[in-house]
């Protein structure tokens, strides 16, 4: 009986995945043929029981061509998430619906209509605030500016943007990622960021550990998603929720539906947990 296989799917400038850990031998030892394919690449097959994208962390630059890709291969082959999830999840402002239902970073949205009067408003209701693009990823083009004449505004990335007020814990407590597989929670990383910054990306400095899962965050992990569930209508397989304390209470930063980092290098047992999510699946 032939083995079920599987497209896993990255850029470029990734040929074999997230650096630091391996995917293919897990999903070897599950009984699956696995191969890395890019998603932009030239004449790419995209025949197979499933399709898994992984690594694709240049697809912020190309949203358009990006999701338009994901429409074409779900129509050869089964997309674990699916298109339409990459396109909700693309675009930061379903975070403004996501907070009709769990706790949520508070969210402005912005454009250049809006940014003067917007950060204004933000940086009264806040103090010191985060601006980053709507559509991005890696902490690339967020600044923390505490007035309108910051100079760190004139360096700002094409909009649109989110606002959102700087969480103080993030500079104390760090942040915490928790990983979400066919609905439960399964792993945890503690991710702290670098001196006077607020990223928590290995580039700008930042640390990350494995830690075990704790009640609190399993619980507004797997809320979250069953909230985007619902909101999708979909089945979610796979799901990172990044949170950080405010107010006191954990509360969802971002929800990654698309490519989420399993930080294989830090917690290499997310690989056989992937491979057997992945498994479940087929």
């Amino acid at each position: 009986m032939a083995r079920p296989s599987v497209v896993l799917v990255t850029a470029a400038l990734l040929p074999d995945g997230e650096l630091g850990g391996d995917l293919i031998g897990p999903l070897d030892d599950a009984g699956i043929d696995a191969r890395w394919k890019v998603w932009d690449g030239e004449d790419v097959d995209w025949v197979a029981d499933l399709v898994v994208v992984r690594s694709t962390w240049d697809y912020h630059r190309r949203v358009p061509e990006f999701l338009a890709w994901a429409q074409r291969v779900e129509r050869i082959s089964p997309l674990l998430n699916g298109a339409a999830v990459f396109a909700w999840n693309a675009d930061k402002a379903y975070l403004i619906e996501l907070g009709d239902h769990i706790p949520v970073v508070p969210t402005r949205l912005m454009d250049e209509s809006s940014l003067v009067s917007g950060l204004a408003d933000c940086l009264e209701e806040f103090g010191a605030i985060v601006v980053k693009p709507r559509i991005g990823a890696s902490g690339v083009g967020l600044v923390v500016v505490e007035e309108t004449l910051d100079p760190r505004l004139q360096g700002l990335v094409t909009g649109p943007w989110v606002v959102q007020p700087l969480v103080p814990s993030v500079r104390t407590t760090g942040e915490m990622s928790v990983y979400v597989f066919a609905g439960r929670a399964v792993s945890q990383v503690h991710k702290r960021p670098g001196v006077e910054e607020v990223r928590v990306h290995e580039l700008y400095g930042g640390s990350s550990r494995p830690v075990p899962l704790s009640a609190d965050t399993t619980e507004l992990a797997e809320r979250a998603v069953r909230s985007a569930e619902r909101l999708l209508d979909s089945r979610l397989a796979y799901a990172r929720v990044d949170m950080m304390i405010w107010n006191d209470v954990w509360t969802v930063s971002e929800l990654e539906l698309i490519e989420p980092g399993l930080y294989l290098g830090v917690d290499p047992a997310n690989a056989a947990r992937f491979a057997a999510l992945v498994s479940s699946q087929l």
